[in-house]
């Protein structure tokens, strides 16, 4: 008998009540999961999880209690032996409601139109720990639990409305904007660009500008990752429309994406004339930090010295691109894992294009471990290096390098990032 074998039964039971195969079973999670936009495995995937609930050999872990307790239309305490969570979380001790918080966030979920100002503060506070975790652990492992977050403030911006209905759909439009982030992270790129897009028009309808603008932003550099300069740099400059109502930070966002396409083209003069730009509004906002929105917590001096480095590096600077990126990186804090493995990898490149093939390698397999666990888009950034210090004639380094990659396996490699 398993530890999971009462759950098992419960399940098994309540789906033969319905006068279900597993099979139906699989095929109803898999039609709920759609309509919310959560990907799922295979059909053949999703009905051997269903066998392995049912055997009690494994215990259903997020989102999926939510979508079995949808498709067997059976309260989530009754499948499950525990209370429902009212919103789908990952399970962060600061994040716990207290009694009170958890029946105001329960009466909300049931009825929309009752949404306070608790419940929303609580969301917001959501979202925010979940950005937190995604810089340690990449988009994958949260990408599920946000969308069935994000399908949960959609059905209570539907019922709210004067300024709780505002800053709701303000809410909406901010895990939108992870969400597409998180698709982009992950190589959906289709699917990042539908989430921009809406993000985009709930942000507009919420009148908040920054994050309107932060969109097209996101927009211009996957623009930039696709190898679309000058769309690149049409989307920064259409950011710059909403200047006057926006953060500094969000403009200096706006000049470093236009400086990175200049540089793709590269059109140096234009690049750095960005750059000095984008340097300046940071410089400012960084002295009025309250000044800026929830989700710009990441971007400051050190952040900006290595996008600059990566201009650098467009521009086939590798030297000064090195220089910058070492800078950033000394004061990157080691929680940001997915990033410190990109532009670890930006690093060892950088070293390769200047042509020191020692630097290259030390760096490339010190970055390869976290860029095979959290960021494919890292691994295709250490092939680049390999590749280029073989073109280099450094066959010893390139090697070396290419050893270090295929110990750690074939991760999907969506492209640049």
């Amino acid at each position: 008998m398993t530890k999971n074998s009462a759950l098992a039964d419960r399940l098994r039971a309540a789906r033969l009540a319905r006068g279900w195969a597993q099979k139906d079973l699989a095929r109803r999670i898999a039609e709920i999961a759609a309509a919310m936009d959560i990907p799922m495995p295979q059909r053949s995937s999703l009905i051997r999880l269903v066998k392995s609930w049912e055997s009690g050999a494994h215990r259903p872990r997020d989102p999926y209690p939510m979508l079995i307790s949808r498709a067997l239309e059976v309260e989530s305490a009754a499948l499950f032996g525990t209370e429902p969570t009212p919103v789908p979380t990952l399970e962060i001790p600061s994040l716990a409601p207290d009694a009170d918080l958890y029946e105001r966030i329960t009466r909300v979920v049931e009825d929309p139109q009752r949404i306070d100002i608790a419940t929303i503060e609580w969301l917001e506070r959501c979202l925010a720990e979940h950005r937190r975790i995604e810089d340690t652990l990449g988009s994958r492992p949260l990408l599920p639990v946000v969308r069935a977050q994000l399908s949960t403030v959609a059905d209570l911006a539907r019922g709210a409305t004067g300024p709780l209905g505002d800053r709701i759909v303000g809410v909406l439009a901010e895990y939108a904007q992870f969400v597409a982030w998180m698709c982009q992270d992950s190589g959906d790129l289709a699917a990042a660009l539908r989430w921009y897009d809406r993000s985009h028009a709930w942000a507009l309808e919420a009148g908040d500008a920054s994050l309107a603008a932060t969109t097209l932003n996101m927009k211009a550099h996957q623009a930039w990752s696709l190898k679309d300069p000058q769309r690149c740099v049409r989307l920064a400059e259409a950011s710059r429309w909403h200047d006057g109502r926006t953060s500094l930070g969000v403009q200096g966002m706006a000049a470093q994406m236009s400086a990175r396409g200049h540089a793709q083209m590269g059109e140096a003069n234009q690049a750095r004339t960005r750059l000095g730009e984008a340097e300046e509004l940071i410089r400012r906002a960084a002295e009025h930090p309250d000044d800026e929105p929830a989700w710009m917590y990441f971007y400051g001096e050190h952040w900006f010295l290595m996008q600059r480095g990566m201009a650098e590096l467009e521009l086939g600077e590798g030297r000064r691109a090195a220089e910058l990126i070492e800078r950033g990186l000394s004061g990157l804090p080691e929680s940001y894992r997915r990033d410190r493995a990109w532009f670890g990898a930006c690093l060892a490149r950088a070293h390769a294009v200047e042509g020191d093939a020692e630097a290259a390698v030390t760096v490339a397999v010190a970055t390869a471990p976290d860029a095979a666990a959290v960021n494919p888009y890292a691994m295709t950034e250490l092939r680049a290096t390999e590749h280029a210090l073989a073109e280099a004639g450094a066959r010893v380094a390139a090697e070396a390098v290419g050893d270090a990659l295929a110990a750690l396996g074939s991760p999907d490699q969506p492209g640049e990032v």
